[in-house]
């Protein structure tokens, strides 16, 4: 009798300690993909970006807004952002295996969401805002609703940034390895092939044009080299159902069978965006806006996805000796290209130019003139690189964007006399290409202005003097708007930018959705309640360079009926 009571505890003990591991299996059993259309990508998951790797899926939306978005696992939301920037609107999903998921770009959130979040934009009177829920505020379901497809942020089109990230340490993890459906029979298409004869950027490199010998391969004539070189390619991925270039998968280079080079883009960390511009033709990017990828690893970076870490992707090509380089280049899906070239050593050898007057990394240099200087800290190179500043009475001519740079420098322009309003207006300014003056930096230390720059190029004292302006678009001055559901002002600025925005009805403050893709400011009607009839609007701005502007207007409104 007494075996069977104690049988009968432990079987109880093991199925309540079981339980909550049950509990645990059911709600990580099912995933359903985050809209419900035929998935179609835009951007994949590693491929580069002009500053950054990419951390997820770009998901094309039919070129509309407003599709319903759905969380792909049981969890709850723990994070919540909103910027005019960015990721624009956004959702962060922290599921029960340990990972959380990511929708970007939203155009809206669902109903629960959108009350959390306006209460919260009014308390702190910030349309943009930055929650950490705590787990049990807003649980969600596999399935259930979290907002609306959308272009908010720093998105060029209509659809949805998906991610999946480790909740442990936020690596990203490409969200390929769900069951999503994307159909894709497609290799990877290559361009051209480049041949380096080192790692600095002012390498000498030879383009060799390919032909097809098959459906998979890629070739050209023979190649004839000495010393340590490394290979680049020009190249792009694409889905049965989307015409968009899209980055690979991964990458393998052999010589003579032997792995030189090795990348899967199956995790990212965060950190390896600071050397993207060390796996690319960085030269040719900034003056052609080409994009060759190269495979090879400068011994300063530290990127989180490549393989073989003995192997760098330099190989030496010896006099009279034939050698076989052959380029594995596959796409998620399995689909693979190969680029195979034949090169016989010879007994030239051509060195790069080298310069006497290269900054060396190790070291930090102060360039001081009579009214401007430029400090660069120790580290800010990765290679020794040739670097002439110059000065005018205008321009502080910082090199030329041919290098990329490990950490930002500093530069300073004398604040001469002048008055307050000229002295508010004016910021220091990046020239482009054909000259044209962008803001760059307005900040003020110890008699000058300053800024820090993590690419080289000219730089000048510019002044902008023109407030934003800031116009109703579908009202006017004392006019009824009882049937309206939206405010709709237009609010632009000529030069340096909108800083920040103020709006007040009545004295209160109003939650006013900015949009500066469209120069857009919406007031939502639904916010707020109020009692008398006749209403004060109150609009002020002010621009990065100081100049504020404000609309002051009135309106009709009947009041709300209470219940």
């Amino acid at each position: 009798m007494l075996n069977n009571i104690q049988n009968l505890k432990l079987t109880c003990l093991i199925f309540f300690t079981a339980l909550p591991f049950l509990h645990f299996g059911q709600m990580e059993s099912e995933w359903v993909p985050p809209l419900d259309i035929p998935i179609q990508l835009s951007g994949t998951f590693g491929e580069f970006r002009s500053n950054h790797f990419h951390a997820g899926l770009d998901i094309r939306t039919q070129g509309r807004q407003g599709l319903q978005v759905k969380s792909c696992k049981n969890g709850w939301i723990n994070r919540i952002r909103i910027s005019t920037s960015g990721y624009g609107k956004a959702l962060y999903v922290q599921h029960y295996d340990g990972t959380t998921s990511v929708y970007a770009h939203l155009k809206k959130f669902a109903p629960k969401i959108e009350a959390y979040v306006k209460e919260r934009q009014y308390e702190k009177e910030s349309y943009t805002i930055h929650l950490f829920p705590k787990s049990e505020v807003l649980k969600v379901e596999v399935g259930e609703l979290l907002g609306f497809s959308g272009n908010t942020g720093g998105s060029y089109g209509p659809h949805l940034h998906f991610e999946v990230r480790n909740s442990a340490n936020q690596n990203p993890i490409n969200p390929m390895e769900y069951p999503l459906e994307i159909k894709d029979s497609q290799r990877p298409q290559i361009q051209n092939l480049y041949l380096y004869d080192g790692i600095h950027p002012d390498s000498n490199k030879k383009e060799f044009p390919l032909v097809k010998k098959n459906d998979s391969v890629y070739t050209t004539a023979g190649v004839y080299a000495a010393g340590k070189i490394n290979v680049g390619l020009r190249l792009f991925d694409r889905q049965d159902l989307s015409y968009n270039k899209n980055g690979i998968y991964s990458a393998v280079v052999r010589l003579n069978g032997i792995p030189q080079f090795e990348m899967k883009m199956d995790e990212l960390s965060f950190n390896d965006s600071k050397f993207i511009n060390l796996l690319i033709d960085y030269k040719e990017y900034a003056q052609n806006r080409r994009r060759i990828q190269r495979f090879v690893a400068h011994a300063a970076q530290k990127a989180s996805f490549l393989e073989g870490a003995a192997a760098n992707g330099e190989m030496e090509i010896n006099p009279g000796k034939s050698y076989q380089i052959l380029i594995e280049v596959s796409d998620y899906n399995g689909n693979t290209s190969y680029v195979e070239a034949y090169i016989t050593g010879n007994d030239s050898v051509v060195a790069s130019a080298k310069e006497t007057n290269s900054l060396d990394p190790a070291k930090d240099y102060l360039f001081d003139f009579e009214d401007k200087s430029v400090y660069f800290p120790p580290g800010s190179f990765y290679d020794p690189i040739p670097l002439t500043i110059e000065t005018n009475e205008e321009r502080l001519v910082v090199g030329e964007n041919h290098y990329p740079l490990q950490k930002p420098f500093e530069i300073r322009f004398d604040i001469k006399t002048q008055d307050s309003l000229a002295k508010s207006q004016t910021f220091i300014a990046l020239l482009d290409s054909k000259g044209k003056p962008f803001f760059f930096s307005n900040q003020q230390k110890e008699g000058s202005w300053i800024g820090k720059s993590k690419t080289l190029g000219s730089f000048t004292l510019s002044r902008d003097s023109i407030a934003p302006q800031i116009q109703p678009v579908n009202f006017k001055n004392k006019q009824w708007l009882s049937s309206f559901n939206f405010l709709r002002v237009k609010l632009t600025d000529d030069f340096s930018g909108i800083k920040s925005y103020r709006g007040e009805i009545n004295g209160k403050w109003i939650r006013l959705e900015h949009e500066p893709k469209n120069n857009s400011l919406i007031y939502d009607f639904n916010d707020l309640s109020f009692e008398e009839a006749l209403h004060q609007l109150t609009i002020e701005a002010e621009d990065r360079a100081g100049n504020a502007a404000k609309l002051e207007m009135e309106f009709y409104r009947k009041p709300k009926k209470e219940d």
